[in-house]
C-alpha cells in the first residue's frame, strides 16, 4: 500500500483535482445565483478542445488557454440566453449543452486533424515542478477569492439574494438577470479552464470525451460541499483523492479488481451524493425565475 499512498499520490491528487475544482467553482457561482448547471461536461469539452485547436493554430498554450475561456463562455452565454432569457427547462438546456459539446468537438477533430477521436499534439502549459501545471496553484487560490466574494462583497450577497428569493430581489431594484447572466457565463470561463487543465495542462492533446464525467462530478462536489466553496473544496479533494488512487493502484498491480478500480471515483460520488442530499440545502431560489 505504501507503494500506492505516498507523496507522488498527493501530487496526483493535487493533478486530478485542478479541472474538478475549476468546474465546481463556476457550478457554484451558477447555482448560487439560482440557474442549475448540469452543463458544465459540455462546457469542459469545449474548453479542453479549444484550447489543444488555439494552441494548433496559434502556436502558444497561452493562446489556446485564451481560446478555451472565450469559447466556454460563449457556450456559457448561450446557457444562460436559453434559461435566462427564453426561459427554457433548464435541465433540458443543460442536456443540450453537453451534447453540442460532445458532438462538436468530434466532428471538429475530424475536420482539422483528419482523424478520429484524437487530435495532434501540441505545446503544453508549463509546470511547477513534480509534473504540476501552473494552473493547479491558481484553481486552489480560485476558492478563498469566491468565498471573499459571495459572503464579504456587496455583488456577492446580490447574487446570493437572486439565487435564494428573486422575486424578493428584484421587488428591492437587484436586476436578478444581468447577476445570473454574469455568474452562468463566468461558470462557462470557469468549466472552460478546467477543460484547458485536462488537455495542455496535464496532456498536450484532446481525445474525445476525455473529461470522462468530471463535469457531472465538478456538480456532485458542489452539492456534497453544501453550495460553499470551501465545502466544495473538500468534496473536490475527495473524489480527486479517489481517481489519483485508481490510477495508481492499477500501475501498482494491486490485487483489485480493475473494473472495481475503474468505477470507484463514480461509486464514490453516488455513495456521498446519497449520503448528503438529505442534509444539503440548495438555493430556496434554484431554478425560479424573477418573474411570473
Amino acid at each position: 500500500m505504501s507503494d500506492v499512498i505516498n507523496v507522488d499520490f498527493l501530487f496526483a491528487t493535487l493533478r486530478m483535482a485542478t479541472p474538478l475544482l475549476f468546474a465546481a467553482m463556476g457550478g457554484l457561482l451558477s447555482e448560487r445565483s439560482g440557474v442549475m448547471n448540469i452543463a458544465l461536461e459540455g462546457l469542459m469539452l469545449i474548453g479542453a478542445f479549444t484550447a489543444v485547436a488555439g494552441t494548433h493554430y496559434l502556436h502558444d498554450p497561452w493562446l489556446g488557454l485564451l481560446c478555451a475561456v472565450v469559447a466556454a463562455g460563449a457556450g456559457g452565454a448561450v446557457h444562460a440566453f436559453w434559461c435566462i432569457t427564453l426561459r427554457a427547462d433548464q435541465i433540458v438546456a443543460g442536456t443540450a449543452i453537453n451534447l453540442l459539446g460532445l458532438g462538436t468537438t468530434a466532428f471538429l477533430i475530424q475536420q482539422i486533424w483528419g482523424r478520429a477521436g484524437q487530435t495532434g499534439s501540441v505545446e503544453k502549459l508549463p509546470t511547477i515542478g513534480h509534473g504540476l501545471s501552473v494552473l493547479v496553484p491558481i484553481a486552489f487560490v480560485l476558492v478563498p477569492v469566491i468565498h471573499y466574494l459571495l459572503f464579504v462583497t456587496k455583488p456577492g450577497l446580490r447574487i446570493q439574494a437572486a439565487g435564494e428569493h428573486p422575486r424578493a430581489a428584484e421587488s428591492v431594484g437587484i436586476p436578478v438577470p444581468l447577476y445570473r447572466y454574469a455568474c452562468v457565463i463566468a461558470s462557462g470561463v470557469l468549466a472552460g479552464l478546467g477543460g484547458a487543465a485536462l488537455s495542455i495542462g496535464d496532456l498536450s492533446f484532446f481525445t474525445r470525451e476525455m473529461t470522462q464525467g468530471r463535469g457531472f462530478i465538478a456538480l456532485a462536489a458542489v452539492i456534497f460541499g453544501n453550495w460553499t466553496p470551501f465545502g466544495t473544496l473538500g468534496a473536490t479533494l475527495l473524489f480527486a483523492a479517489s481517481q489519483a488512487f485508481q490510477i495508481r493502484a492499477q500501475a501498482a498491480g494491486l490485487g483489485i479488481s480493475k473494473d472495481l478500480l475503474l468505477a470507484l471515483p463514480y461509486v464514490l460520488t453516488l455513495v456521498a451524493i446519497a449520503g448528503v442530499v438529505r442534509r444539503s440545502r440548495p438555493p430556496a431560489g434554484l431554478g425560479q425565475h424573477a418573474t411570473d
